[in-house]
């Protein structure tokens, strides 16, 4: 039904929108959009309000998404029998909202812990290709941005192969659904990390770090 994946949509729009190292920083009278990166994700969080401030945004980012599920959940099931591929769209609207939230004229954050927590509600079996890859790879290299997008493509990878093999749960055009927003979350990711790439390709990249950046 197509009002109801509208409003599975909106939904995860909603909560996809609260953006906590916004908030957090505006707190401490600190706007993250003019210092850093100026994204409002958790990276730059850490950065300039310190790791126990980068560790709840980066744990409501992904909570969001499973918050939003778990309402479409809560609300569909009265109505569907199988509520799954609107949990789906609920994800991808959480992903939206947290990427372009419409208070702040739709500039927010890349969209990586987003994506993480859209795999944790839906896909919680293919978490851990992308897991490894995204540790390893800041781990060996300290680029934050690099690991998020390998990790991202890895996942659309994963999900395209475990299609194939019949291993993602649906069906049909619903299965055609789930991957074409799969891969478009997971690309939506990698295209707004293109500052971060051309920064990677020049040698000039931020390297993590879990010292708050120095404010004059």
């Amino acid at each position: 039904m197509i009002i109801g994946r509208i409003i599975a949509v909106l939904i995860g729009y909603c909560f996809g929108m609260i953006l906590m190292g916004y908030f957090i920083g505006k707190s401490k009278h600190i706007d993250l959009t003019k210092v850093g990166s100026g994204n409002v994700g958790s990276t730059n969080t850490m950065r300039n309000l310190g790791v126990p401030a980068g560790l709840i945004t980066l744990l409501w980012d992904c909570f969001k998404c499973v918050v939003a599920c778990f309402v479409v959940w809560l609300t569909y099931h009265r109505f569907f029998d199988d509520v799954s591929i609107y949990m789906v769209y609920a994800g991808l609207g959480t992903v939206l909202g947290h990427d372009f939230p419409c208070y702040m004229h739709f500039k927010g954050g890349k969209g990586v812990a987003s994506t993480l927590g859209f795999i944790i509600a839906l896909f919680p079996m293919g978490l851990p290709i992308p897991a490894v890859v995204f540790i390893a790879l800041v781990a060996l290299t300290r680029y934050v941005s690099l690991g998020s997008i390998i990790g991202c493509l890895s996942f659309a990878i994963e999900m395209l192969v475990g299609a194939y093999f019949g291993l993602v749960p649906f069906e049909g055009s619903e299965l055609v659904e789930v991957l074409v927003i799969c891969c478009f979350v997971s690309g939506l990711a990698i295209l707004l990390h293109h500052a971060n790439i051309k920064r990677l390709i020049n040698g000039n990249e931020n390297k993590f770090s879990f010292h708050p950046e120095t404010r004059a």
